[in-house]
């Protein structure tokens, strides 16, 4: 009976120390004209619910506080835009008190020289040296070669396997492909290093950021320090034999004839940038693209016959060039269509340089904003039977503001490629 009443009491004083916890950190952000919302545990936030459920957590807010909303994920007080209008605002006026917000724990991650993190002439600089390694003349030389090559090489593999894991295999289809951009030629051991790491390195950029051992972030930090001792080795071993490499590692470390000279920490950075940028969205859309194809034989059969008319045209071995990319509008339609249907870019982060004014509101310096735009792509007004794969949909003439729903997002003057 006596260790009965112990266990109650031990409840109730838990149950009561829970609730004291939630109602101070609500007190924190109780700030006057803030979006309602709640902002869950201290520190913590509502970052489990947030990963845990996605979607249905945004939907569940929405429904409780509107479509402007304020929460903690990710370790920041954040404010979410469900609002079409709001959005819009938000991306047309970044130099306005806004630059890129994306969580602590990525920033500290990918490094102090990434483009997420830097701004004024260092963002210049690094958008700048990023952008050459993926001009025309590249893509012609260096890229789609290299691409044919590996795609050739790793899809040929699959025909000695039983089963084939869509999933693992598209992970590290997109990994691999990248890797062998940056530094083609890297012993297998070395290749195995720098996957191993870089899993590590992308499972911490999505986590609270409590340096603890054990826990996502630390694995992520050390993941990072590990893969920048594997790059100094690398680019050390270059400099010390002397000679010209083409890849992309090859081109940023050139001294000659560059416009965008960085340095060694600047080019681990974008090294890993290049890595990560592309990772999750190229996997996750191959993926998808294989299921869709798989449930819907005509599409199918249309990509099949689009793709071995380019065939027919050439040698065996010859690789896709440039215009026969250009050429393969199911295929791009196909890639529209999944990246609409899977929503594989849920959004974009903001973060306020100093307090502004948004929608009748006040919005602290320092806060986040989640520019959330996945609930457009089932928008019935833009898509007949938003629901159903049906690339056939981006054949017809529509308005390109419909396309930019799917890869781009509208920024100023232009068009921003956003990843997550």
């Amino acid at each position: 009976m006596g260790i009965a009443m112990v266990m109650i009491g031990f409840l109730f004083v838990l149950v009561l120390l829970c609730s004291a916890l939630l109602r101070w950190n609500e007190m924190r952000y109780n700030k006057t004209n803030l979006p309602p919302g709640t902002m869950g545990w201290p520190i913590f936030g509502e970052t489990t619910e947030f990963l845990k459920q996605g979607p249905d957590f945004m939907r569940n807010q929405r429904l409780r506080y509107g479509s402007f909303f304020k929460s903690h994920l990710l370790g920041c007080p954040t404010l979410v835009s469900m609002d079409t209008e709001i959005n819009r605002y938000i991306l047309k006026n970044e130099s306005k008190g806004l630059v890129p917000g994306y969580p602590q724990s990525m920033l500290d991650i990918l490094g102090t020289c990434n483009m997420a993190a830097v701004h004024g002439s260092s963002h210049r600089l690094m958008r700048g040296s990023l952008l050459s390694l993926i001009s025309s003349t590249m893509m012609r030389d260096h890229i789609l070669p290299k691409v044919d090559y590996f795609m050739r090489s790793y899809l040929g593999q699959w025909s000695e396997l039983e089963n084939v894991d869509i999933q693992d295999k598209s992970k590290n289809m997109a990994f691999l492909s990248s890797l062998s951009q940056i530094a083609g030629n890297l012993r297998k051991p070395l290749v195995e290093e720098f996957k191993n790491e870089f899993f590590k390195l992308v499972v911490g950029t999505l986590s609270v950021p409590i340096d603890l051992p054990g826990t996502n972030y630390r694995c992520g930090i050390q993941a990072r320090k590990n893969i920048d001792r594997l790059l100094s080795e690398l680019m050390q071993e270059r400099k010390d034999s002397g000679e010209t490499f083409t890849d992309m590692l090859g081109y940023l470390m050139k001294k000659d004839d560059n416009r965008y000279p960085l340095t060694d920490e600047e080019i681990r950075d974008q090294v890993v940038t290049i890595l990560y940028s592309g990772y999750e969205t190229v996997s996750t859309t191959s993926m998808m693209a294989l299921k869709y194809l798989h449930d819907h034989p005509k599409a199918l059969e249309e990509l099949r016959r689009e793709h071995l008319a380019i065939r027919e045209r050439k040698r065996p071995d010859e690789p896709l060039d440039l215009e026969d990319v250009k050429s393969m509008k199911f295929t791009r339609a196909v890639i529209f269509e999944t990246s609409r249907l899977a929503t594989i870019v849920n959004g974009v982060l903001r973060k306020t340089t100093r307090d502004l004014e948004i929608n009748g509101y006040l919005i602290p310096k320092g806060w986040r904003i989640y520019v959330y735009t996945r609930e457009i792509n089932y928008d019935t007004n833009l898509y007949k039977d938003p629901l159903i794969f049906n690339p056939w949909r981006w054949m017809v003439s529509i308005s390109w503001s419909h396309k930019t729903h799917v890869l781009c997002l509208e920024v100023g003057q232009g068009f921003a490629l956003e990843r997550n």
